[in-house]
């Protein structure tokens, strides 16, 4: 952008307002008609054994595109235990178990040149690559997409009935899916939650070509898929303890040293971290550190179960490890200061940024957050706003709000406008003029 008068921002197109949508109940007449006849159950084959595996990786691989999901479990595991993997590919369905085979040769699928559709695909990536050994090369993700037209993280059941008038079964929040054999209702439910993904891709990328947001759409999926999801450094994983940051001295230095001996040792095992420990717990030993045995069976919350199989010797010597660390040894979480000359522009661009959203119908959260906004202001190298779309719709109209070139105004209709900046002030000594007939603008320019 030039330093002449700010350039139009993109805009909807007039002839594409109706591929916009968002969860107010005013657009419902914009929702795809629902039929209501009950639909036939889903075929899908189910794959229970190596040589069916091995059959299906060979159809599979030469897809263009497939729809993935899976279902898993976490509450009694460190890490998430698959119980089923789905897919979807021209028109067929196959459920996979990896409870009775290796699901790994799905890896060829995954190394593939087809494009891998998910609904909410973070946590399947997650189980997949470090079942599988490799997560998919191309990605699309039906959920973040749909963002860009005016939905905000919708449920698949919510997506696939505003766009394609399919109704999905509602499956139950809390099924069992380690238990043998499935029933048939739990088959049909996970087959519904891949069926329609590919028919869904479709409608999106319509909207999307549509609005010319396909190419945001992708970077942001390219994205996603990109995110590291390795389980996070054992030294900060005292960070998410309640309360942990408002240790002081060297209770921080026990917090740290308990936490990431919690954290190896419930790696090691596969068991939940509060199965070796419960953070209740682990803040009294931050808070007064115990030297023996005997003191550690008086902390509140640890009982036997906690203390077996070498825990206790090991426990305590991780509470010594923690008095005697230095400064330059523990690991501090991330403070976000704001700086003093930065928090007004700050407020001012939030809401800018979220009157925009609306004005695009994307999801507020996708287009730019606070976090965001706080790091593109203090210069982070990096920062999403920093570069491709984002940048153009909102990073450089911030960047000349906060160089003091450009300032929001009220329109007089409630609304922001980003525009030039007069650099007439109208801050005077004596009492302001009268207004004029037809003022009815006032302007609120951030600090230079």
């Amino acid at each position: 952008m030039g330093d002449d008068p700010l350039s139009p921002l993109p805009a909807v197109p007039d002839d594409a307002e109706d591929l916009l949508l968002d969860d107010a109940p005013e657009l419902a007449e914009l929702d795809a008609p629902i039929d209501e006849a009950e639909e036939a159950p889903l075929e899908a084959r189910l794959v229970e054994t190596a040589a069916d595996l091995e059959l299906l990786v060979e159809e599979l691989s030469g897809a263009e595109q497939y729809a993935v999901d899976t279902e898993f479990h976490r509450e009694r595991t460190y890490f998430a235990r698959l119980a089923l993997v789905q897919l979807a590919w021209d028109g067929k369905i196959a459920i996979v178990d990896p409870l009775a085979i290796d699901v790994s040769p799905l890896r060829r699928v995954f190394e593939s040149d087809g494009l891998a559709i998910f609904h909410a695909a973070d946590q399947d990536l997650e189980i997949l690559d470090r079942v599988c050994g490799a997560a998919p090369r191309r990605m699309f993700d039906t959920q973040v997409s749909s963002g860009f037209i005016g939905f905000s993280t919708p449920s698949l059941v919510h997506l696939t009935e505003r766009l394609l008038g399919r109704r999905l079964q509602k499956g139950d929040q809390l099924a069992d899916w380690t238990r043998r054999p499935l029933p048939a209702a739990q088959l049909q439910y996970a087959a519904g939650d891949v069926a329609y993904l590919v028919e869904l891709r479709a409608e999106i990328v319509t909207r999307l070509t549509k609005l010319g947001r396909e190419e945001w759409a992708a970077e942001e999926c390219a994205l996603a898929l990109a995110r590291d999801r390795a389980p996070g450094v054992p030294e900060e994983a005292w960070w998410r303890i309640r309360h942990a940051r408002q240790l002081r001295g060297s209770a921080r230095g026990v917090a740290q040293c308990v936490t990431a001996w919690r954290e190896r040792r419930a790696r090691e095992r596969d068991v939940p971290v509060r199965f070796v420990l419960p953070d209740l717990a682990l803040i009294a030993i931050a808070q007064r550190p115990p030297r023996t045995r005997a003191e550690l069976e008086m902390v509140r919350s640890i009982d036997g179960r906690h203390l077996g199989a070498g825990a206790a010797e090991e426990l305590l010597e991780a509470v010594e490890q923690g008095l005697r660390m230095g400064p330059d040894e523990l690991h501090l979480p991330p403070v976000d200061h704001v700086e003093h000359v930065v928090r007004p522009a700050v407020s001012i661009a939030a809401a800018w940024v979220a009157q925009r959203a609306a004005e695009l119908g994307i999801d507020p959260a996708i287009l730019g957050s606070r976090g965001d906004i706080v790091g593109f202001l203090q210069r982070r190298p990096g920062g999403r706003l920093s570069s491709g779309w984002r940048h153009e719709l909102v990073g450089e109209p911030l960047r000349r709000l906060a160089t003091g070139r450009a300032s929001i105004a009220f329109d007089g209709r409630g609304d922001l406008v980003l525009e030039e900046r007069s650099r007439r002030s109208l801050v005077m000594d004596g009492p302001p003029p009268e207004a004029e007939a037809g003022d009815g603008e006032a302007s609120a320019t951030s600090p230079a």
